[in-house]
């Protein structure tokens, strides 16, 4: 499968829907990636062993564009929303962990509307210390699908963590998603999802949100722009 390198980070090169093809094919871990991620070098070794990186942030979607790569972006939410269908449609089970208490229990009455053959086996809140337990209760159940929403980049050391227990078992971070699926956030209107800024949207119906994106997004469109342009040594 053919992947494009973003500063280092291995992203895979596919469609929506061939990135959905090949997650119903495979298991193991699935990132989501976006600047802040690649911004994180801590992360670079997870995101470089994972199954599958699909690229979510629009900044993502420029600095490929600035590498001569024209590689469409993959909303997150989107993309485990799919999954989520999938795995109604076939009969698959779900485990989800992540959010408040009551974020993650309105989620599951959401899905469960939309969805009725949905077959959710585990739901645990964010709020956990010890991640052996939530290990072992995945490692009896095996979920077919395994959605975390802890926050990036603890989301993504936990599926690392875990995914060797899960053989048969696809595990997505997804931040944020569960507050969409409950409910508690809205997602920007159609235009702004086209046009590439939603992030734009959510930073100013949250502005606490600019304090994650600036300087974050501008420094990382310079790196980019560096490793194009600017021979390394100068």
């Amino acid at each position: 499968m053919a992947k494009v390198s973003l500063l280092g980070y291995d992203i895979d090169s596919l469609s929506f829907e061939g990135a959905v093809a090949r997650a119903k094919e495979i298991s193991g871990q699935v990132v989501t990636i976006n600047p802040e991620m690649i911004s994180n070098p801590d992360l670079l070794e997870v995101i470089n062993s994972s199954e599958l990186v699909i690229p979510d942030g629009i900044g993502v979607e420029i600095g490929l564009k600035i590498m001569g790569r024209r590689l469409r972006r993959i909303p997150g939410v989107e993309f485990a929303h799919r999954m989520i269908e999938e795995c109604a449609s076939e009969g698959k089970t779900v485990a989800l962990v992540g959010a408040k208490p009551e974020i993650v229990q309105k989620t599951v009455e959401n899905l469960k509307a939309e969805y009725q053959n949905l077959d959710i086996v585990y739901v645990h809140d964010g709020y956990f210390k010890n991640d052996e337990e939530i290990f072992k209760s995945l490692t009896d159940l095996q979920p077919r699908l395994v959605l975390c929403a802890l926050g990036s980049p603890k989301q993504e050391f936990f599926i690392n963590k875990v995914k060797k227990d899960l053989p048969n078992s696809l595990l997505i971070g997804v931040g944020g998603s569960f507050d969409v699926w409950a409910g508690e956030v809205c997602r920007a209107p159609e235009i702004w999802q086209k046009a590439g800024l939603e992030w734009l949207y959510r930073a100013i119906k949250e502005p606490e949100r600019f304090k994650r994106i600036f300087p974050a997004l501008p420094l990382f469109v310079w790196r980019v722009l560096k490793e194009r342009y600017i021979p390394r040594g100068v």
